[in-house]
């Protein structure tokens, strides 16, 4: 399989079962195509980002800095939920102070269960901080929130704004469990850019897209 348009959709209505994230493909072996093709590509996309300079990553993050304060009012104060940047992801934490200092509440993710949807602890300049999953840093006092506005780390995402993560289904567990319909924003490097993840019906698309200009 490669990353072209597929000449027909990888799963078909009459192949569904119900499943942990609802509704999924019956059919085993188009379940594993899809799994190993995200799994190549996952590792191809991290590699790329991770060659991408530092200094590019920055300037790339002000880009995307600049349209969320277009799109983000702090003053209303939505719930906001950010990531701690890990393994070349844009870093946002400037602006997730920034935010906090305006009135908004920052939010970040945290890993309760594998195969579970993420929560959403309250996080601020001063809250005390531990090591979660993958060692990242999440708040240490569970004040759980509901996010009005998801920013959500990318490894791809394809032009229909489905995203292609770490394979864990973190986000798409949560986004579906998620029922005040929060806006979903997806911010990556340019690099982020496929034409396909090939979506499956657990897949959940994006409302916006953030990934900068290409050099």
């Amino acid at each position: 399989m490669n990353n072209s348009t597929p000449s027909s959709p990888p799963c078909f209505a009459h192949e569904l079962v119900p499943g942990d994230m609802g509704f999924e493909v019956c059919d085993a072996q188009t379940r594993l195509d899809v799994a190993r093709w995200r799994k190549g590509e996952r590792q191809r996309l991290i590699a790329a980002r991770l060659a991408v300079p530092v200094s590019r990553r920055a300037a790339v993050a002000k880009q995307i800095i600049a349209t969320l304060d277009q799109l983000v009012d702090p003053g209303a104060g939505p719930v906001i939920g950010l990531y701690w940047p890990f393994r070349g992801e844009l870093d946002l934490r400037g602006w997730m102070r920034t935010m906090s200092d305006k009135g908004a509440q920052v939010a970040l993710p945290v890993v309760v269960e594998k195969a579970r949807p993420l929560v959403f602890r309250r996080w601020s300049p001063q809250c005390k901080m531990e090591r979660g999953v993958w060692n990242i840093p999440i708040p240490a006092d569970d004040q759980r929130v509901i996010p009005d506005i998801v920013i959500a780390p990318l490894v791809g995402v394809d032009p229909a704004g489905y995203r292609l993560g770490y394979g864990g289904g973190f986000y798409d567990r949560t986004l579906a469990a998620l029922n005040n319909d929060p806006l979903v924003i997806g911010c990556g490097h340019p690099v982020a850019r496929i034409d396909t993840i090939f979506p499956l019906p657990h897949d959940v698309p994006m409302n916006r897209v953030l990934l900068g200009d290409p050099e």
